[in-house]
């Protein structure tokens, strides 16, 4: 009965009654109260499949970063690894000072064998620099590596897995896109990620979040479930998530590893990490996708059409892309043919139209 409660629970928590931020305490969302959760859970019975409502008994702590941060880089309770610039305080994880040239990132010593999860980041990205005098940002990862530094903030190109981007600068110049702006890449370590561009050509979705020097706490929470994946933030103080990225067709290997990292270049900005909660998801899976071992496939996403044919607009959506010179030639030829269609079809009815007309005369 406490498991089919459990189940319950986390089926109104999935679908928006009483939603609220998992792992945090003190949030209170728009639906029913206690009492009538209750009376709720008294009178559904056994359900088929236990979606979990995120609370702790669900959170992975051999996954997670909390204070008092305890396990990090030392000791036989290693849990946590860092690197780079990245400093430990008793309140945040400082991967880079607000100061040029840094790289830092701090990564979990143990894979993660879970189908389906959600992580919460609590971080901060806060500096002296005014607009656009500031970088570069925070990467969120899931991948096959770790403890790599490279060119991609902080961290490898070519990775294997997922990463989300926290990016505060635009690099190009010609971009619609307003920054800070929050992106996906998914990899199987044939792409490279394009600084030059935002990472534009590799994205798979983004949205513009504006979590810069807040005065208040921000969040992010990633969840990944049957191979959709969700992006939503908490940047207002209104302990309420906002859908940043929700995609379909992804699919991630287990016994990959969470990292963060951050970069800096010319312009600078100090990015802390507060704290990474991991949840399980309970959720029911077919006895096919049972079978599949999931630590040997490749990170793919299905699309209809590659990223490279989408751009960005201010809203972070994606349009179709510009009116090349041939796409331009294409159209106009199109236009021009069916004039011609339409002009002889006209002409041949109104030629037959006359022939009737002289018959009555």
């Amino acid at each position: 009965m406490a498991a089919a409660a459990a189940a319950a629970a986390g089926w109104i928590w999935r679908w928006g009654w009483g939603r609220r931020c998992p792992g945090r305490s003190g949030l209170r969302g728009p639906g029913p109260g206690p009492t009538i959760l209750l009376l709720f859970l008294l009178l559904v019975g056994p359900v088929a499949a236990d979606i979990t409502d995120g609370n702790s008994e669900h959170l992975k702590r051999e996954h997670s970063l909390i204070k008092p941060y305890h396990g990090i880089g030392s000791s036989s309770t290693l849990l946590w690894d860092f690197q780079g610039s990245t400093m430990l305080t008793s309140q945040y994880v400082r991967l880079t000072p607000d100061e040029r040239s840094k790289e830092g990132s701090i990564w979990n010593h143990l894979p993660c064998f879970l189908k389906d999860w959600e992580m919460h980041v609590h971080f901060k990205v806060h500096g002296a620099g005014k607009k656009n005098l500031h970088g570069d940002g925070i990467a969120l990862w899931y991948t096959r590596d770790r403890l790599v530094p490279g060119p991609v903030f902080g961290s490898k190109d070519n990775f294997h897995g997922l990463a989300i981007f926290l990016d505060t600068y635009p690099n190009d110049e010609t971009t619609e896109r307003v920054f800070p702006y929050i992106s996906v890449m998914v990899n199987n370590g044939s792409l490279s990620y394009d600084h030059s561009k935002d990472g534009r050509w590799t994205e798979l979705a983004g949205c513009t979040a504006d979590f810069r020097n807040r005065d208040h706490d921000t969040f992010l929470a990633v969840r990944y479930s049957r191979g959709r994946l969700t992006v939503m933030t908490d940047l207002e103080d209104k302990n309420e998530w906002k859908n940043c990225i929700d995609i379909t067709g992804v699919r991630l290997p287990t016994g990959y590893y969470f990292g963060a990292s951050a970069g800096t270049g010319d312009l600078s900005d100090n990015h802390d990490i507060i704290s990474m909660k991991l949840f399980q998801l309970m959720v029911e899976h077919t006895p096919d996708e049972e079978s599949i071992d999931w630590t040997k496939i490749e990170p793919s996403v299905s699309f209809l059409k590659s990223p490279k044919d989408n751009v960005d607009d201010p809203t972070g959506n994606f349009r179709s892309g510009p009116l090349t010179g041939w796409r331009v030639f294409l159209l106009l030829l199109c236009a021009l043919l069916g004039i011609i269609v339409c002009a002889v079809v006209g002409a041949v009815v109104f030629q037959k139209r006359q022939e009737r007309n002289k018959r009555f005369y």
